[in-house]
């Protein structure tokens, strides 16, 4: 099953690369344990969610080259298959999804890019990618030709705190007792300076008392600040600015709602 699924995937990238005139780009997320309890697929299979991740993208690499090729890893192992055909491009970039220091280091280590996560902070960018850039060193890969894409909420109004209040929800989404573990510690631990340590007791007190309405309203405005592109537009261009000083080359823009995407499209179409 592993196998052919590895072969599956390939098969329809390398079909929608032709499609689509050779403008496909794969951003593969890690199955955590989390994840397959969800879609009901197994929990241990012999290797982590990151090798798991490897072994895809290695994989899928050597059959992106039409040839029959062939793969032994600790998930993953097939012998002299290939695709049918030869793709019109043999290698398909891989961006690697990226929050914590494992995800960070996998995607200097193989990725063409890496795609960082949402509500973070341009600080947290600089530090995420000394990680990344140490690892592609590390493995001998010229990381002047890696690509950094960042998913950015942006919520843009004319009046800077209902802009604030307006993708707040967002921020707390991270912050809820499930995703602190998973999200808002790896973070901290990259080097995410809006988070504080101590304001996570508040947080879970918050969220007991009032659910998610209770830690909307517990999330303070620094965060919101800290951790998005949000404002009157000129507040918004300059701190997407911010984020591409940082080392972001493609800005992923989110509007926090759907009212301000036509007018987010038109701030950045200047």
């Amino acid at each position: 099953m592993r196998d052919s699924v590895s072969s599956l995937a390939a098969i329809g990238l390398a079909t929608l690369d032709e499609l689509t005139g050779g403008r496909m780009t794969v951003a593969p997320g890690a199955c955590t344990k989390s994840h397959a309890r969800v879609h009901a697929l197994p929990q241990d299979v012999g290797a982590t969610p990151t090798e798991v991740l490897r072994e895809y993208v290695e994989s899928m690499r050597l059959l992106f080259t039409g040839e029959k090729v062939s793969y032994h890893g600790k998930f993953i192992n097939f012998d002299n298959v290939g695709l049918g055909w030869k793709p019109i491009r043999s290698r398909i970039p891989f961006y690697v999804p990226a929050t914590a220091t494992v995800g960070l280091k996998l995607a200097g280590a193989i990725g063409d890019g890496v795609v960082l996560n949402a509500v973070c902070s341009p600080e947290y960018t600089v530090n995420a990618l000394k990680i990344i850039k140490e690892s592609a060193q590390q493995a001998g890969r010229d990381f002047s030709k890696f690509e950094v894409a960042q998913i950015i909420n942006c919520s843009i109004e004319d009046d800077h705190n209902k802009a604030l209040d307006a993708v707040r929800w967002e921020v707390a989404t991270k912050l809820d007792p499930v995703q602190i573990s998973f999200i808002a510690a790896p973070k901290m631990r990259v080097g995410e300076p809006y988070i504080r340590k101590d304001d996570i007791p508040l947080f879970e007190k918050a969220h007991a008392q009032g659910g998610m309405e209770g830690l909307i309203k517990a999330i303070p405005d620094s965060y919101v600040e800290g951790m998005t592109a949000s404002g009157t537009p000129d507040e918004v261009k300059k701190r997407v600015q911010q984020y591409r000083n940082a080392g972001v080359k493609i800005p992923l823009l989110r509007p926090a709602a759907a009212h301000q995407t036509q007018r987010l499209l038109d701030l950045f179409a200047q």
